[in-house]
């Protein structure tokens, strides 16, 4: 079945050759955010060598802030536009957002214009991997769209790989970085025009009529007690794997280990990540979300906590490293795959942007604190105590989700928002 948008561009083409597309062209998206949110921090030390502007460390600080709280008021405003206007559309307006703002971050002539414009490139980056993530799980039969997000969420880690590859050779020309990312989402945007299928559970739940759920449903008995053990655990999930990309090292050079080693974890780290993607995605679909989520959160704790141990053996080192990055990485993705799984077509886009955005706010909280227990002497061991205690949190929030493959709207609680289509 096929229909096209008022504008002529197709918005559901032939199955074969759009899931095709959905998949390649949604991964690539996720592949812009991880490169978009690793590539300031590439940047800050030559942007400080070079005082930039005039920028300090405080302005830094600032900037990388106002990032994040762009995407994060990004990710919670996009779920409810994209449940009343489609995937697609909103799709494609966020990567165009980020991609023109991030071009012109480098003409920026003052420190306030630089953070202003990172905030509002925010706002576009913020829409994208909620948006992707939606309509990579209704593309997939229900049975496997814990694989979809996990899948799809390896591309933000590839993304971040080829930031950092690409940061250690341009050195001080950092405004490459920009120019080509923003060319690059320009082009992907283009192709996503022509290429990219609106999701067959938004069209199929528009022909049949059904009634777009407003984000204050979220808050009524129905929804809420998932509302809030979803938003728990994804803040503590993305607390985890912000705190831990942003200190790692330092909490490795704090224990003893030489810098190298400790600079190396963080590569470890990020691959363990990788394959818990892969790996978590395939046990959920086999053995249920939430008994899948809560045994990577409990792992995870104890990970954590071996971290906090002086090891003298490099190869124990890596390995614990390694399964504290596919444990930790995984479970934050797991808990956006009981949302996509949760939830019907008519506000499974609004509940995955609220969790994403207020998992956010963690995002910043993480860094923040860890860096407060660096700045007072005691970031090992405590730091790794703090991680640990926050996977405690991460797993009591996926201990209070109901059980099951399905929402109250699926079981007919909310009659104003049927089921999605299963594939």
């Amino acid at each position: 079945m096929a229909s096209t948008t008022t504008s002529g561009a197709p918005a559901q083409t032939g199955r074969a050759g759009s899931g095709t597309w959905t998949v390649i062209l949604c991964w690539i998206t996720v592949l812009l955010e991880g490169y978009d949110l690793v590539v300031l921090g590439a940047i800050i030390p030559t942007l400080l060598k070079t005082h930039h502007l005039g920028m300090t460390a405080g302005d830094a600080t600032t900037i990388a802030t106002l990032s994040l709280v762009g995407v994060a008021i990004g990710a919670v405003c996009v779920g409810p536009l994209a449940d009343r206007l489609g995937r697609r559309r909103l799709l494609i307006g966020s990567v165009v957002l980020f991609s023109v703002l991030t071009i012109v971050v480098p003409l920026a002539n003052s420190v306030a214009m630089f953070a202003a414009l990172r905030l509002l490139a925010g706002l576009g980056l913020g829409a994208c991997m909620p948006v992707s993530l939606t309509m990579m799980a209704e593309h997939m039969p229900a049975s496997r769209r814990a694989r979809a997000s996990t899948l799809t969420m390896t591309g933000y880690h590839t993304g971040a790989v080829i930031t950092s590859l690409l940061a250690l050779q341009v050195t001080d020309n950092w405004e490459i970085l920009f120019y080509l990312l923003g060319v690059v989402g320009l082009v992907i945007a283009a192709i996503q025009w022509f290429k990219l299928p609106e999701s067959q559970a938004f069209v199929q739940a528009k022909q049949d009529g059904a009634q777009r759920v407003p984000f204050t449903e979220l808050l009524k008995p129905a929804y809420l007690r998932a509302g809030i053990g979803i938003w728990v655990a994804s803040f503590m999930g993305l607390l985890l794997v912000y705190g831990l990309n942003t200190w790692l090292p330092k909490l490795m050079n704090d224990a003893g280990y030489p810098v190298p080693t400790a600079v190396t974890q963080l590569l470890v780290l990020n691959i363990g990540g990788v394959v818990g993607l892969v790996l978590g995605g395939f046990v959920a679909d086999r053995r249920g979300i939430k008994g899948t989520t809560m045994v990577w959160f409990a792992v995870s704790v104890l990970m954590l906590g071996c971290l906090s141990i002086r090891m003298e053996s490099d190869l124990l080192l890596n390995v614990v490293v390694f399964f504290t990055g596919v444990f930790v990485f995984s479970a934050m993705v797991l808990v956006y795959a009981y949302v996509t799984h949760y939830y019907p077509a008519s506000v499974r886009s609004t509940a995955l942007g609220s969790a994403s955005g207020i998992g956010r706010i963690g995002s910043i909280v993480g860094p923040s604190i860890t860096g407060a227990l660096v700045a007072s002497g005691v970031g090992h061991p405590w730091g790794f105590y703090f991680f640990a205690a926050v996977a405690v949190l991460g797993f009591l929030a996926v201990l209070t989700l109901p059980r099951g493959g399905s929402g109250p709207a699926e079981a007919g609680a909310v009659p104003a928002a049927p089921a999605a289509p299963a594939g």
